[in-house]
């Protein structure tokens, strides 16, 4: 499925100009202007499924904070914004094949991080209630308590089920059945199950950070089933072997001097893992 088809950037010339005018006042920073442009991207077509590829500093999590905001697609977390920001969106264009879903969304790194400090957070709170209530347990099993009015009746009954029922069965009517621990690699692919749903747009800013080589293979095959069978666009910014191998991507070549669209077997990370492992074969 193809939602946006085209998204347009502002040219150099058009880029400079406005720099220009703003000499007249100190800035630290212009960004966005003069990230994309040093590398002539001017527009970004798109497939099904399309792969931002570039070092750092090539402007692809930049591409897709832009497309991000100009569409207005939901995030969970903040992103670093500059004065020119909405500025420059304001340059940008874009054409699209079918309109936007409105469940379509921007996931980045912060994102995938804030989930997985809140679901250990929210381990360790349940954690900590669960040892008070070991503790509540013994005092209202071994005490002689008696009720002496209505203010001491929740106090009776926690009393009766801690005589009536095991440890463990107390706890648990007590609280929440404490949430699994999870790795962060597991935490992460959760997120990203969870957040992609049928018939949307989604850009995935380095979606490989904190998935294992494995985890990192099985989010292959669940990007590549939800954009074959499930109605899902994707626009993915990454470094991953197993993630510029997707099935079909479109891949754009940032770090190249004018952006151009390669095969995943072409880029120079791609090529330096395969040299590395054909120098050391024998080893296997």
């Amino acid at each position: 499925m193809i939602y946006l088809k085209h998204f347009s950037f502002p040219d150099v010339e058009r880029e400079y100009s406005f720099v220009m005018d703003q000499k007249r006042t100190c800035y630290d920073t212009y960004y966005p202007f003069l990230i994309l442009s040093k590398h002539s991207l001017r527009m970004l077509d798109f497939e099904p499924v399309t792969v931002l590829y570039g070092g750092n500093g090539s402007g692809k999590t930049t591409a897709l904070n832009v497309i991000a905001e100009k569409l207005g697609l939901g995030r969970d977390t903040l992103y670093n914004r500059s004065n020119f920001f909405e500025t420059y969106t304001d340059m940008c264009d874009y054409e699209t094949e079918e309109p936007v879903p409105p469940n379509s969304r921007i996931i980045t790194s912060d994102d995938v991080f804030d989930f997985i400090l809140n679901l250990r957070n929210l381990n360790e709170g349940v954690n900590q209630r669960r040892e008070e209530l070991f503790e509540e347990y013994l005092d209202a099993k071994y005490s002689r308590f008696q009720m002496k009015s209505l203010e001491d009746y929740d106090r009776l009954k926690k009393a009766h089920m801690a005589k009536t029922k095991t440890q463990s069965k107390f706890v648990r009517n007590n609280i929440m059945n404490n949430v699994r621990e999870h790795s962060n690699g597991e935490s992460a692919f959760i997120y990203f199950t969870e957040k992609i749903r049928e018939n949307g747009l989604y850009l995935l800013d380095e979606p490989e950070n904190s998935l294992s080589p494995l985890r990192q293979q099985e989010l292959l095959k669940f990007l590549e089933d939800s954009a074959r069978f499930f109605g899902c666009q994707f626009i993915i910014s990454t470094h991953s072997p197993f993630l510029l191998s997707l099935r079909s991507a479109k891949i754009y070549d940032l770090d190249e001097d004018v952006v151009d669209v390669k095969r995943w077997t072409e880029l120079s990370g791609v090529r330096a893992y395969y040299e590395f492992f054909k120098e050391h074969e024998s080893e296997f």
